[in-house]
């Protein structure tokens, strides 16, 4: 049977950063940066970071191992860091860098750059979900570092970059969420994490005093108590590591230790915790672990949010205006209900808080971030203040287990074990990747621009859009007017021309348009030349469609006078006058009203004869039938025929007067009829 290795016996239960095991405490060193880092003055907060010793004296560099990064010159301790560091704004500054055949920047570099910027910089090292390290997310900006430093930088040189003053850098930008030692006494690829937020911003800055740090915050666990009797419920006490029920802090709670004040607020669930950070010692099946003492804690629900709709009832009062249902008052209500009693829990826990080390924090929403940081009178939290936190990770809905899920997950040490040859293939093939992306941005053809056009091209282009609507909507009026006012020819040429060489004039395109109107127009008020051909040869005359847009050549013709054109050599026939024109109109009318009296007389002989024939076939079947000379006996007509055909050809108002005169007729027969009787 195989020995357990000592490693084994250290990870046997959960590591707590505040009770850590002596092997591994007084041997923790802070993971070390590649030898080609440049130092820096400024203390590096990322993961991956030159360390020192207690003496100052900087350790030696570690060898590049398979998990690095060619393009920046880094090197990290697990396949995880190595993707936080890809999705990082250090790498894609240095990918941007590199398609502009610059040369990239290392940390040091990047972090100069970032520190020159005026925007707000987002992506909190600490927390992944809608919180954000120190409240920094509550009306954090969208602006990215990366975003922000492009930005910045295409508006001004390299060089004035460099010379910018220096701006403050917000706390924390840039940051990966978590810490990463190594020890000795683990295997080389296993590491130690450690989640930044549980450490202030000046023990956070001081990076060479990390491993103290942890060591100074170790605590000694609370002994099992003594087996004694029972005691009854109201002489229960609070040393024993028991849970309060409410929110009350009970005579003897061990609040005055370090401890964290943790709370969520979202969808009208509320809940919060007051724990201690000092573990207390429990025995399961004969094992001894660490167990987490809960000082208070206190949950809330109220219904404030529109089921199925989502969003809370103030928000969609404030966009869309009040509701009147029965449930937007309920909801109303309740919010406010809410809002009261966290602020009064709030005001009675005022001196756990206070005393807290630091202050968890997930408030999701614009009324749920009000009900905690107000403005309001007696407010007990601050947006500014500097024990503020959010969580570094994902969570869920706010209920008293998942208050308890975080805080484990804040206080547990984090192992991370990798398989340093499964990344040197992968680092193999991202750059590789790599290598062939910059090869093939290299060779691709650089596009050409397109000129910018001239102003008198602009121009031209204009008067076009103009002159072609004014065209194609008949307007011969606005047609004249436009030139003249914009003093333009009447031959006026389309810009551009490769796109117009079919019709390339106002007098092509009007013939094109079938406008006899503007045609009429540009040769009789405007003289535009009807011999002017387009690319294809053809005068306007030959694209005429109709004998309409001939016609108005030929009218243009007469008025105009033979010597104002070479019309023959436009195509253009004899002139014709508008008397001629008003002849052949008139006699064409003529003609086709004959035509039309004609095809008239035709149908009326037609039918007739269709009449007599169906007339005779009747008669025929008649006296198959009866016998010859056979009278047929009258139909009887009913009252309603009879009335149906003394209405026939009257208009409606004739057989609303007709009825009536009936209706009255009637009435008097009646009223007679009555007058007989009662005599």
């Amino acid at each position: 049977m195989a020995q357990p290795q000592p490693q084994d016996k250290l990870f046997q239960r959960p590591l707590y950063v505040f009770d850590l095991p002596e092997e591994i405490l007084y041997s923790l060193q802070v993971k070390v940066q590649p030898a080609d880092a440049p130092a820096s003055d400024e203390p590096s907060l990322t993961p991956a970071t030159d360390s020192s010793n207690a003496d100052g004296e900087t350790q030696e560099s570690a060898t590049t191992s398979a998990t690095s990064c060619a393009l920046c010159g880094l090197s990290f301790n697990g396949l995880q860091e190595q993707r936080s560091h890809v999705r990082s704004d250090l790498h894609g500054y240095n990918l941007k860098q590199k398609l502009r055949s610059r040369k990239p920047v290392n940390e040091a570099e990047f972090e100069k750059l970032v520190g020159q910027l005026d925007e707000s910089i987002s992506g909190s090292d600490s927390s992944d979900s809608d919180d954000s390290d120190e409240g920094e997310a509550i009306g954090a900006k969208k602006d990215t570092t990366l975003s922000a430093l492009l930005k910045r930088q295409a508006k001004v040189t390299d060089g004035d970059a460099e010379d910018a003053p220096s701006k403050k850098r917000k706390r924390g930008a840039g940051n990966a969420p978590l810490i990463w030692f190594s020890t000795p006494k683990i295997p080389s690829n296993t590491s130690l994490g450690v989640y930044r937020a549980i450490l202030s911003n000046e023990e956070q800055a001081q990076e060479t005093t990390l491993v103290e740090t942890i060591q100074r915050k170790q605590l000694s666990p609370k002994p099992p108590p003594p087996v004694q009797h029972k005691p009854k419920p109201e002489e229960q006490d609070e040393e024993d590591g028991g849970v309060p029920v409410g929110p009350q802090i009970p005579h003897g709670t061990s609040a005055s230790g370090p401890h964290y004040f943790i709370c969520m607020i979202g969808g009208g669930h509320f809940a919060a915790m007051l724990v201690s950070l000092t573990p207390k010692i429990t025995k399961k099946h004969g094992v001894e672990d660490r167990a987490a003492t809960v000082i208070a804690h206190k949950t809330f629900h109220r219904y404030t949010t529109r089921r199925k709709q989502g969003g809370s009832q103030s928000a969609n009062d404030n966009a869309k205006g009040n509701a009147h249902s029965a449930g937007s008052s309920i909801r109303r209500y309740n919010e406010v209900a809410l809002t009261q009693e966290v602020r009064d829990l709030l005001t009675e826990w005022k001196p756990q808080i206070d005393s807290a080390d630091k202050l968890f924090i997930r408030a999701s929403g614009t009324t749920s971030r009000r009900t905690l940081f107000g403005p309001y009178e007696g407010q007990v939290l601050s947006i500014k203040d500097e024990r503020l936190r959010g969580f570094p990770f994902n969570t869920r809905r706010a209920t008293q287990s998942e208050l308890m899920r975080a805080f484990v997950e804040l206080t547990r040490v984090k192992v991370s074990t990798v398989d340093e040859a499964a990344l040197a293939r992968q680092a193999e093939e991202e750059a590789a990747k790599a290598a062939a992306a910059q090869t093939a941005a290299q060779s691709k053809p650089t596009p050409q621009k397109c000129p910018k056009p001239s102003k008198e091209d602009e121009e031209a282009l204009v008067h076009t859009t103009q002159l072609q609507a004014l065209i194609r909507r008949s307007k011969a009026p606005g047609l004249i007017s436009y030139l003249q006012s914009n003093r333009l020819s009447p031959d006026f040429r389309f810009f551009p021309a490769d796109q117009n060489h079919h019709a390339p004039t106002p007098l092509h395109l009007a013939v094109v348009s079938a406008s006899p109107a503007c045609i009429s127009a540009l040769l009789l008020k405007a003289n535009a030349d009807p011999t002017v051909r387009n690319d294809e040869g053809r005068s306007a005359f030959d694209l005429s469609p109709d004998r309409a847009t001939r016609d108005a050549f030929r009218l243009g013709r007469s008025k105009l006078g033979e010597e104002k054109w070479d019309w023959d050599s436009a195509g253009i026939p004899a002139a014709l006058s508008e008397a001629e024109v008003s002849a052949r109109q008139a006699r064409e009318k003529e003609e086709a009203q004959a035509e039309e009296a004609a095809e008239k007389a035709r149908r009326a002989a037609e039918t007739e004869r269709l009449r007599k024939e169906d007339a005779e076939k009747t008669g025929a079947q008649r006296d198959k039938k009866f016998g010859k000379g056979h009278v047929m006996a009258k139909p009887q007509v009913t009252a309603e025929e009879r009335r149906a055909e003394e209405a026939r050809g009257m208009s409606e108002e004739m057989k609303m007067k007709l009825e009536r005169e009936k209706r009255a007729r009637a009435a008097e027969e009646r009223m007679k009829r009555f007058a007989q009787g009662g005599r």
